[in-house]
């Protein structure tokens, strides 16, 4: 496992350093810059070149970008430009609520997925294959956004089972804590959801057609024990590797379902960031979703190998 782990080091830490660079040069072709919108609509452009110089924006970007690098690897993300304030200590504020709400969604997500997974390759009456088919296409067509707003006016407005927007730390409060989590996270899950169990629904209808289980069927091996001791850990390993991507996707579409709930986390800094030309914070932003994206593949990778041996001897 371990030499397993070490052949996918070199290529992830190479998508990481171009990552860096390509979000780093994007945000410099983006017209407007931090220069700007410190000195104000009506500064005068002496005034704004002088700013543009004293934050070293005048420097070629290669070098600037260097500058960048040289202090992101020492640990030091710099102060933010306009928004104010360190950019690792504004960082660190909203770090918790969008892992809190990523997690939540994971959970969700894997209860889910395997709900309409085992339920679409196993339910024996069709009209339950039916409803697993409209429910997973439903999750699929229909933006988190407009998601969000549809549970907001059902479960907050019309039933008032739950609050509609707004933040209380799990950890401090669990059962209010709860409450505040679930509206967000389901919204953010759903679509995840239905990936996860599109795949584990056709990985488990291959699975069910192998001789083996037609052998195990034949010997009058239940058909309970056949799907959860059998067929489920063979058809398992591709729906892991889904769910890994699907926990990238999940980190950043955190930022969209935040602006939806106002949940206080990195998606309302990024707002801002992107908004104020606040290149360190959005820089650094970026940087760490890449980051938590690149060590969710690997984990999914020995995940994904410590099921299936033939992948570490490939």
């Amino acid at each position: 496992m371990t030499a397993h782990l070490l052949r996918r080091a070199p290529s992830a830490l190479l998508v990481l350093l171009l990552a860096s660079f390509a979000v780093f040069l994007i945000l410099r072709l983006i017209p407007g810059d931090p220069a700007t919108t410190l000195a104000g609509p009506d500064a005068p452009p002496g005034t704004v070149e002088a700013i543009r110089a004293e934050l070293g924006l005048s420097e070629p970007v290669f070098s600037q970008y260097l500058n960048w690098l040289g202090d992101v690897l020492r640990g030091d993300l710099g102060p933010s430009y306009t928004i104010g304030g360190d950019v690792a200590e504004l960082i660190g504020n909203g770090f918790g609520a969008t892992v809190e709400l990523a997690l939540g969604a994971l959970l969700l997500v894997v209860a889910l997925g395997l709900t309409l997974g085992i339920l679409g390759a196993t339910a024996r009456r069709r009209p339950v294959r039916a409803a697993v088919r409209v429910l997973t296409t439903g999750a699929l067509s229909v933006p988190p956004f407009v998601t969000g707003v549809l549970l907001v006016l059902v479960f907050a407005v019309a039933l008032r089972w739950l609050p509609s927007g707004g933040h209380l730390s799990v950890l401090e409060a669990p059962d209010l804590g709860v409450q505040y989590l679930l509206l967000p996270s389901l919204c953010l899950a759903l679509p995840s959801a239905a990936v996860l169990g599109r795949y584990l629904k056709d990985g488990l209808e291959r699975a069910l057609a192998e001789d083996y289980v037609r052998t195990a069927t034949a010997l009058g091996v239940s058909r309970r024990r056949i799907v959860w001791r059998h067929a489920l850990p063979n058809a398992l390993p591709p729906a892991v590797t889904v769910l890994g991507m699907q926990t990238g996707h999940l980190l950043g579409g955190a930022i969209l379902v935040e602006a939806v709930f106002a949940w206080p986390g990195l998606g309302q800094l990024a707002q801002q960031g992107v908004l104020l030309r606040d290149y360190p914070v959005v820089q650094a932003l970026l940087l760490l979703l890449v980051a938590l994206f690149v060590l969710t593949q690997v984990l999914t990778d020995l995940v994904h190998a410590w099921l299936d041996p033939r992948v570490r001897i490939g």
